[in-house]
């Protein structure tokens, strides 16, 4: 029987193009699949022990400081929020080097506001800067490719936009840490790079629902820092919410509810899921924050056993009536 050439010809350009699109579907795949996967396993600290301890970055302050400001206009409201508490410059020193811990964890828009607004990000750095600080890294270890998400959040463009540096997560950048009185942060990897030679370490977080823990603030914002498969955390998520509060003594939290995710959350999706709150929390006191965020998901505190474990292992107070919050309306 005779072989027609060109029906073999035409049956190996099929071939060779199903073929790249095969290739293609596997990497698109891989790539995806990427995302969703932390690359850095545990780790030890360079003198074996993997007993590395974080410093405390918390104010000498003799009283926490609280305060809520009514508006839906970020770079106004953190203002006068700080403003409120001294100003910048009383957490911020001349020379001091500031860390933003943003919550950069999806590869989503900021009208979705399931991450730190571009606007808090610009306007907390030009803060720092004003307030004297020689430097002022951003970072997050997202679950998300971290490039995509910095670019797509905005958060890579508001900090470039005033001077601060992005600090996208690498294997080398991660360290062996323990939790003092932790059963869960034992020797796990943490995102260390950015907390290296750092003076302040200042938390911006969005108000929002979250599928396992009911809320995602201040507290669960730290989880960012984790390395590692922390995903066989979320079986337990509650207490690892409370040891990341116990490992993070910070310096100030920024807590916005200008937007809140009250439902779909962490991700969200939709803006059905979102609910004008217009309010923006500034403390020194991460768990009275959190206890104050849970009203604008319409709970309380109570609603929320992370709250309750980290009240009861001394992270701060939930009581944040006894803290004078002043609440200031722009208006």
């Amino acid at each position: 029987m005779e072989t027609d050439p060109t029906r073999n010809e035409m049956d190996r350009r099929k071939f060779l193009a199903r073929s790249t699109k095969a290739g293609l579907c596997i990497a698109a795949a891989c790539a995806l699949g990427y995302g969703f996967h932390d690359p850095v396993g545990p780790v030890k600290s360079p003198d074996g022990s993997g007993s590395l301890q974080l410093p405390d970055y918390s104010t000498n302050r003799a009283e926490a400081g609280f305060c809520v400001v009514r508006g839906n206009d970020r770079t106004q409201t953190v203002r006068l929020a700080l403003k409120a508490l001294g100003g910048m410059e009383t957490f911020v020193k001349p020379g001091d080097r500031v860390l933003l811990k943003v919550n950069a964890a999806f590869a989503t828009p900021p009208i979705l506001s399931a991450t730190t607004h571009p606007d808090l990000v610009a306007e907390t750095a030009r803060l720092c800067f004003q307030a004297g600080a020689s430097s002022v890294v951003v970072a997050d270890n997202p679950i998300n490719d971290p490039a995509l998400c910095f670019a797509l959040t905005g958060i890579a463009g508001a900090a470039e936009s005033v001077g601060a540096r992005m600090l996208p997560p690498k294997d080398q950048y991660f360290q062996a840490a323990t939790v003092p009185g932790g059963r869960l942060i034992v020797d796990w990897p943490v995102f260390y790079e950015p907390l290296k030679n750092i003076d302040k370490v200042i938390g911006l977080a969005p108000v929002k629902d979250h599928h396992r823990s009911g809320a995602s603030m201040t507290m669960k914002n730290w989880y960012g820092l984790l390395g590692g498969r922390r995903n066989v955390f979320h079986q337990d998520i509650h207490n690892i919410i409370k040891e990341l509060a116990m490992m993070i003594k910070p310096t100030l939290v920024l807590l916005d509810g200008t937007t809140t995710m009250m439902t779909n959350g962490p991700t969200g999706g939709s803006l059905s899921d979102l609910n004008p709150t217009d309010t923006m929390i500034a403390s020194t006191d991460q768990l009275a924050a959190d206890a104050f965020g849970a009203t604008l998901l319409g709970k309380t505190w109570k609603d929320f056993p992370f709250i309750a474990k980290a009240r009861d292992a001394g992270v701060g107070t939930v009581d944040y009536q006894r803290l004078k919050p002043g609440i200031i309306s722009p208006d």
